[in-house]
């Protein structure tokens, strides 16, 4: 890769977590109990995206150690946004489910991050909303090109679920 990839990568890598950092906070301060960490939020994602997800499933997708999400799964059961359910097919292998508080909670916590960026993005020029646009498709092949293992490079799940 040249040098303008890499500067583009860092460059993007810096914005994006930076805005994602600032989004949580916003959003944070602003949230009902419980308070939740981004990786509980994040596994709470996943589960709705892939509900009756195993642990090993779940742990696979957010790219962390299989006893960091189940860590991650306790902490939830007892803050009453997921259930545990027993696979009828294992009955030693339980599924995740999302309570109804957790299905209420993604939903107000992704419309207020839709209206508090929404506004933001109001703000900016005409030019900057269609630069946006435009990068999008791009932005997204980058995702899906991101979600596959690189050729030749190993994959090391990380444990703290970070954005580092």
């Amino acid at each position: 890769m040249g040098s303008d990839g890499v500067r583009l990568g860092s460059d993007l890598m810096d914005v994006t977590m930076a805005m994602r950092r600032l989004v949580r906070r916003r959003l944070r301060e602003a949230a009902p109990p419980p308070d939740l960490r981004p990786a509980q939020i994040e596994l709470m994602v996943v589960v709705d995206r892939n509900p009756g997800a195993s642990v090993a499933a779940a742990a696979r997708e957010l790219r962390l150690a299989d006893n960091s999400v189940s860590t991650l799964v306790n902490q939830l059961v007892r803050a009453g946004m997921l259930r545990r359910e027993t696979d009828p097919d294992d009955r030693r292998a339980a599924r995740l489910e999302l309570t109804d508080a957790a299905r209420r909670r993604l939903a107000a916590y992704r419309d207020r991050r839709a209206q508090l960026v929404g506004a933001r993005l109001d703000e900016l020029s005409e030019e900057d909303r269609a630069s946006i646009t435009a990068a999008l498709p791009a932005l997204r092949r980058l995702l899906a090109s991101l979600a596959e293992p690189a050729s030749g490079a190993p994959e090391h799940p990380s444990s703290d679920g970070g954005d580092t």
